[in-house]
């Protein structure tokens, strides 16, 4: 009995002292935590080569209160009635969008070299005129108090826009869906039979673009899914064709109608067929949502993060960012995109303009509404749709976020929070290395850190995440990855040679991405001239060997420098050395130049016989250079989409002009992009691995030597120095040791 009452007395001590020792343990712990500092949020070391201009204002985006200033000044204008309420009828004024009009870029220049006059601030209104049945583009200036407004619709396009080329606005959509929901109540039974829904209860839906097959057409094609998570491909076999070409709404009329493979000329007929028995029936059967992103399994842990040991080395000041040697102006176009202007390096501008231009997808199908569909995304708005990034998985957790704002169908000026992010990012492997084992026994290296660039927009059912990439080389990428849904249609036998089956009833359809950038280079100024090279071999003689004629052949370069290689077609071989140079040399007698490396398969661009071609025909072109033209802002418009026959913007236009290039402003467009052939791995989503492309500008004779051997990052190892950290900082690391502080996540994209 005593030895059991000692046992249970010895037991309790022992737990006792085990709690006890877990105690002082977690005290240790929290106390070693507190005493280890906390990373710093600025550099440790305030040395920065590049720093911030305060002249890059001229390329800032308009503020909140400029566009208020804006929209008032032209819901004032004398003799007008224009309105800036998004749900403004197609039939009267509406004030569309306000965006930053850009000055000449030679009034930018002398503003910004050699202390000029800083020109005029201006936004571009762009107005629907219902009453007038055409669109007008003002410029409005000066800010921010406006005092004039210009009609320059003529000036920039050549011609009057008509109101039918005008995209789908807020207003319009509203008339959409309530059309939408009248028309289909006289099939309500076909609707519940078939899809599980009412007309009542109706609302997802996808209107496929271009609308029609002829200027002033606007006929939609729509096709119905099932309102769930990822509704892009739960489609349910029902398409309609209407005519919404008035701007009275009780003029619009359905066209056609595409039940289960079936064409009926109205929705009576095919309600009438229908109860009448003589229609191939779809019956309606829950399926599980294979489109949704929650994940399958609960997550259990994070992976590896990225943390400033010694703060940031990059900077954001008002529309301007500097890292290391590298400095430029950003902006996000509600219509383009994202945009650098004025990028340098080392004090030397190298890109005047580096800019998304636009997004093309061309459909294939045996039902009518993927069978037209051609977007253009530029014309829908790239950067309206950059909603708020996800931190630690759009972009690291420690990035730098900024706020965007855009008026475009808004009536207000809207806030994207957080829509862009800027983070210096260890690539995962060496900028350069070597290891020595022969002769001389050494290793140097440097990580490969740059600074990106980014944001993300999704445009329906797709999202693309943009980059632009500073390298510590001097070397700059522009680049673009593809996710989010794939388009679908509903799986009929004929559907094969337009795509796979990936889902029950589910066919995802074939199309292309075609993307195209604008490089406006600056190689030491505006005087630069293209350049073409490539190999070949020649058979030369053996010199060492007399009274033979001995040949071997041999790689040498082959240059071409001729005006007729701007225009660098898809169709066609491209030289794999394309270049902008200057007339000045380097150390060597070498041009300075940079080069351009496109990285795509984009495949083959829609022909030229095909009359909407010319709304895209910068897909035509790998590589276009053109002069430089204030009036060419950009490869495509904001009507393009809704006018593809006869386009406000023709890109080939720029090329049949054939002006000289020689020691000219030289702007480079790239095409890149890829085939998507959709397969079951598409769903839910398609991921991005694969499916991307960009061009990357790299310095070729620019400088004497490679620029990153001055990086301080660099890493030097020699015999009996493993342990120095006088060129290894990371051998000293230990003795640095500190915890990153984390900003608690938060996420408004909802708002």
């Amino acid at each position: 009995m005593v030895s059991q009452t000692i046992s249970r007395v010895f037991k309790c001590l022992l737990v006792l002292v085990v709690v006890a020792s877990l105690i002082g343990n977690c005290v240790l712990i929290w106390l070693n935590t507190e005493r280890t500092p906390k990373c710093p949020a600025q550099p440790a070391n305030t040395v920065q080569p590049a720093v911030h201009n305060e002249r890059s204002n001229v390329f800032a985006d308009l503020s909140v209160e400029e566009f208020l200033q804006v929209r008032d000044y032209m819901s004032k204008i004398p003799g007008m009635n224009i309105s800036t309420d998004p749900s403004t009828p197609p039939s009267a004024d509406y004030l569309y969008m306000i965006d930053l009009s850009l000055p000449n870029k030679q009034d930018i220049l002398h503003y910004l070299d050699t202390n000029g006059l800083k020109p005029a601030r201006e936004a571009t209104a762009v107005v629907f005129h219902g009453t007038n049945n055409n669109i007008k583009e003002y410029v409005v200036g000066p800010l921010p108090n406006p005092s004039y407004h210009r009609d320059v619709t003529f000036e920039r396009y050549k011609r009057e826009i008509p109101l039918t080329a005008r995209p789908v606005h807020f207003g319009e959509e509203v008339l959409i869906e309530m059309f939408l929901q009248d028309v289909l109540k006289p099939v309500n039974t076909l609707l519940k039979d078939s899809f599980g829904f009412e007309a009542s209860d109706y609302t997802a839906y996808y209107d496929g673009m271009p609308r029609g097959v002829k200027s002033g057409d606007r006929e939609t094609w729509i096709s119905l899914y099932r309102n769930e998570e990822g509704y892009y491909i739960h489609p349910v076999g029902f398409e309609m064709l209407f005519n919404h070409q008035s701007t009275k709404y009780l003029s619009w009329g359905v066209m056609k109608v595409l039940y289960n493979g079936q064409y009926f000329d109205s929705i009576m007929e095919l309600k009438q067929q229908y109860e009448a028995g003589t229609v191939k029936k779809i019956i309606y059967r829950p399926v599980p949502n294979y489109a949704s992103l929650k994940p399958r399994q609960k997550p259990t842990g994070i992976g590896p993060q990225q943390f400033h040991v010694q703060g940031k080395r990059f900077s954001v000041k008002n529309n301007h960012i500097v890292y290391l040697d590298w400095s430029f102006a950003f902006g996000l176009s509600p219509l383009r995109g994202m945009r650098a202007f004025d990028v340098r390096f080392r004090g030397e501008r190298i890109i005047y303009e580096l800019s998304v231009q636009d997004a093309m997808s061309v459909y294939g199908s045996v039902t009518p509404n993927l069978m037209l569909t051609k977007y253009l995304d530029g014309s829908l708005g790239i950067g309206k749709c950059a909603y708020e990034l996800v931190r630690g998985v759009d972009c690291p957790y420690s990035a730098t976020y900024i706020d965007t704002f855009h008026f475009l169908d808004t009536g207000v000026p809207r806030r994207l929070r957080n829509s862009i992010c800027v983070f210096e990012h260890d690539m995962g492997q060496p900028l350069r290395r070597h290891f020595s084992e022969i002769v001389f026994n050494s290793y140097g290296g440097l990580a490969n850190t740059a600074l990106v660039f980014r944001t993300i927009t999704a445009i329906g059912n797709y999202d693309y995440m943009w980059d632009f990439i500073f390298y510590q080389s001097g070397s700059v990428e522009a680049k673009v990855h593809a996710t989010g849904y794939i388009a679908s249609s509903f799986a009929l036998k004929d559907n094969f040679p337009f795509g796979h089956q990936v889902a029950e009833n589910v066919t995802g359809n074939v199309h292309t991405h075609f993307i195209n950038f604008k490089v406006d280079v600056d190689i030491l100024g505006v005087k630069n001239v293209f350049q073409t090279k490539d190999m070949e071999f020649v058979n030369v003689s053996l010199p060492w060997i007399p009274g033979r004629h001995a040949m071997i052949p041999t790689v040498v370069e082959k240059q071409l420098h001729t005006e007729q290689e701007a225009a660098l077609r898809h169709d066609t071989k491209t030289p794999r050395y394309l270049h902008i140079a200057s007339n000045k040399t380097n150390r060597w007698g070498h041009q300075r130049s940079y080069r351009l490396q496109v990285f795509s398969f984009a495949g083959d661009h829609l022909p030229e016989s095909q009359p909407e071609e010319k709304a895209m025909s910068w897909a035509r072109y790998k590589v276009a250079i053109t002069k430089h033209k204030d009036l060419e802002q950009s490869c495509g418009s904001l009507y393009n989409q809704h006018d593809m026959w006869t386009p406000a913007v023709d890109f080939s236009k720029y090329i049949e002009d054939n002006e000289s290039i020689e020691n000219q402003d030289l702007v480079a467009w790239v095409t890149t992009g890829f085939l998507h052939i959709p397969h079951s791995e598409d769903i839910p989503n398609t991921v991005t691995v694969g499916n991307g492309g960009g061009v990357l500008l790299r310095p070729h004779n620019y400088f004497d030597e490679d620029p990153s051997i001055h990086s301080a990052d660099g890493v030097y190892i020699a015999p009996g120095s493993e342990d120095s950290c006088d060129n290894n900082r990371m051998a000293c690391l230990a003795q640095e040791t500190c915890s990153p502080v984390l900003k608690p996540f938060t996420y408004h994209g909802f708002d």
